[in-house]
């Protein structure tokens, strides 16, 4: 309710401010799971619909991704055993154009591969070259609970893959040699040992 003593400028203020604190309270950072952590290995369980519950969810891995910051984020990295993703590939210097995707599934990728450099969020600050299709389909649930479909091509493709992995408890660096997947996983545990005791 606004105060109604105040003019105008002064009311527009209070909305904004009102407006501002809603959605500061409503805005959940969630801890993302690194590598080894067992919970990013298990298969994540269908989304009987996407309700309430389901599009908080997406909002707080949409709020989690951008504070990291991130372009992709999968449920089980935040220890939530559900086949929801979010995607945004936006600029800095672009409105937010995000992708939320419950039980997101590609049926359909190219014969045509395209190498990208990936790195994860549940293993950070490690990066490697890794093999995919460069064009998939893929069709999900929306916010709104409507089957999707969504052709891809490129980043938006690699990313889309990358995030479906992390619901079959697959990660990039499963697609390496153990000597190298052994050496990132390592790096990452003394990278989050080092921060722990920081």
């Amino acid at each position: 309710m606004l105060e109604t003593n105040l003019d105008a400028s002064a009311q527009a203020a209070y909305v904004l401010v009102r407006v501002r604190l809603k959605t500061e309270k409503s805005m959940a950072i969630l801890p993302i799971l690194t590598a080894p952590d067992p919970r990013l290995k298990k298969k994540a369980k269908p989304v009987e619909k996407v309700d309430k519950e389901t599009r908080k969810l997406m909002d707080d891995l949409l709020d989690t991704m951008y504070d990291a910051p991130g372009i992709g984020l999968a449920a089980p990295q935040v220890g939530v055993s559900k086949r929801v993703i979010v995607l945004d590939l936006s600029n800095d210097d672009e409105d937010n154009k995000p992708y939320c995707m419950a039980n997101p599934e590609i049926i359909w990728e190219s014969d045509d591969i395209r190498t990208y450099e990936e790195g994860c969020l549940s293993v950070p600050e490690q990066y490697a070259e890794v093999k995919r299709p460069n064009k998939v389909k893929v069709r999900y649930l929306d916010q709104e609970n409507e089957i999707r479909e969504l052709e891809a091509d490129e980043l938006l493709a690699t990313c889309i893959q990358h995030e479906i992995d992390h619901l079959e408890g697959v990660l990039f660096v499963d697609y390496l040699s153990s000597l190298k997947r052994n050496m990132m996983i390592r790096k990452v545990k003394k990278l989050v040992k080092d921060g722990a005791s920081a």
